[in-house]
């Protein structure tokens, strides 16, 4: 059943702007069939009701690929319950409150996270956040935007 639904499911960002009036960011994420392990994440957290509250909020979002190049074990690691302050630490860094469209983004920008760090946006060989691609900009949701990035963002502490 979990493997029909993501195959349903692979094509959901592509179809998420047409979705936007009524699913949230969390919906959104689901729909796309990409973004388990920061669902997982954002659950264990504690993040899934606010990031499925009135916004809006503009999340840079690494898929299931971005968290799997990162050292192994690391969000094993992450996801047990005495690491939940870092979790939550790296899961606000990558919430800008507002929304934030890639049309906005200019060369050098800064953007203040939630966590209380700073991205800094870079649009040379494409747009980037830290120096990390966004591969799929401006997935529109009810109470913000989506960025789709291809690597996870750590804040600088």
């Amino acid at each position: 059943m979990r493997k029909t639904l993501l195959a349903l499911s692979a094509a959901g960002l592509m179809a998420a702007p047409a979705l936007a009036q009524t699913q949230d960011i969390v919906d959104t994420a689901t729909a796309a069939g990409s973004f388990s392990t920061l669902l997982a994440a954002a659950e264990a957290a504690g993040l899934v009701e606010t990031l499925k509250g009135d916004g809006p909020y503009t999340v840079f979002a690494p898929t299931d690929a971005a968290f799997a190049a990162l050292p192994k074990g690391t969000v094993e690691d992450l996801l047990k319950p005495e690491n939940k302050a870092k979790l939550t630490e790296i899961l606000t860094y990558h919430v800008v409150p507002g929304e934030v469209m890639s049309s906005d983004l200019t060369e050098g920008m800064k953007a203040a996270t939630v966590e209380g760090g700073e991205l800094t946006v870079s649009l040379e060989g494409g747009p980037k956040v830290n120096g990390i691609a966004i591969s799929q900009p401006d997935v529109d949701a009810s109470n913000g935007v989506i960025h789709v990035i291809d690597g996870v963002l750590m804040p600088e502490s």
